[in-house]
């Protein structure tokens, strides 16, 4: 079963065809909100809302642990991560969709791993590439199918959040590399590895980085309410094409 987890403009799959939703417990507390069951083109689906059904959880503040631990229990066989995010390289203005193939962490302070209790032997993962190969070309498939444009491959750069960035911060990310910045994108992608579970994104381009493009001098959170409309529709799109083609 394919699980989707939704960020910013994506709080509900509207295409979906819901069967049940289930509030689940784990030994790392309560997810975000309700696993949504369902289908979708006709292929099993669980979906949940990383920020809460209401969009109440700031980045920091999301269980990721539980999130995961929960999308395992409901058997799911891949994660498609759907977030939005700044765009850093010149190219990726807003409503572009990346399917990033690499992370840098900036992140602080998450429970970043479920092996952290002293009575368990160290675990450690490899993390080379972050996102699996196979679930990153069935999403690039599904776009080419679907009609819809995508970047293959970036850099997606996690900040802690929940502020946006300075244009000083973003700069430092432009020279370690970096192409996108989100703020959910870890520990997410790392726990679906220890849990074995294939996981890639679909990052979506909600406005220019800070000091970038039309946000040289300020962000403008009023077009990116219209950008994310649009764009999530394109997603959505592309989605149900990975469901319409083979699971691999």
């Amino acid at each position: 079963m394919l699980a989707i987890i939704g960020g910013s403009g994506l709080t509900q799959l509207a295409n979906l065809n819901v069967i049940r939703r289930e509030v689940m417990r784990t030994p790392y507390g309560e997810p975000s909100g309700a696993l949504t069951f369902g289908q979708l083109c006709g292929h099993p689906v669980v979906f949940l809302a990383r920020h809460g059904y209401g969009h109440t959880i700031p980045p920091h503040r999301v269980n990721y642990q539980a999130n995961l631990w929960a999308l395992r229990e409901a058997k799911a066989d891949a994660i498609i991560s759907v977030a939005s995010v700044g765009g850093i390289r010149g190219d990726l203005g807003p409503g572009v969709l990346v399917v990033p193939d690499q992370i840098i962490d900036y992140t602080w302070g998450r429970k970043s791993t479920f092996h952290e209790s002293s009575e368990q032997p160290v675990v450690h993962i490899d993390f080379t590439r972050p996102y699996d190969e196979v679930v990153r070309q069935r999403i690039l498939a599904a776009a080419v199918a679907a009609g819809q444009p995508v970047v293959d491959g970036g850099v997606y750069a996690a900040t802690q959040g929940p502020r946006l960035e300075t244009a000083a911060e973003i700069n430092r990310l432009e020279r370690d590399g970096a192409d996108v910045v989100g703020m959910t994108g870890m520990p997410e992608a790392a726990l679906a590895r220890e849990l074995g579970i294939p996981y890639a994104a679909i990052n979506v381009v909600a406005n220019f980085a800070a000091g970038r493009g039309n946000s040289a001098a300020q962000i403008c959170f009023g077009s990116i309410d219209v950008v994310l409309r649009e764009a999530m529709g394109r997603v959505r799109e592309v989605l149900e094409h990975i469901c319409e083609g083979p699971a691999k």
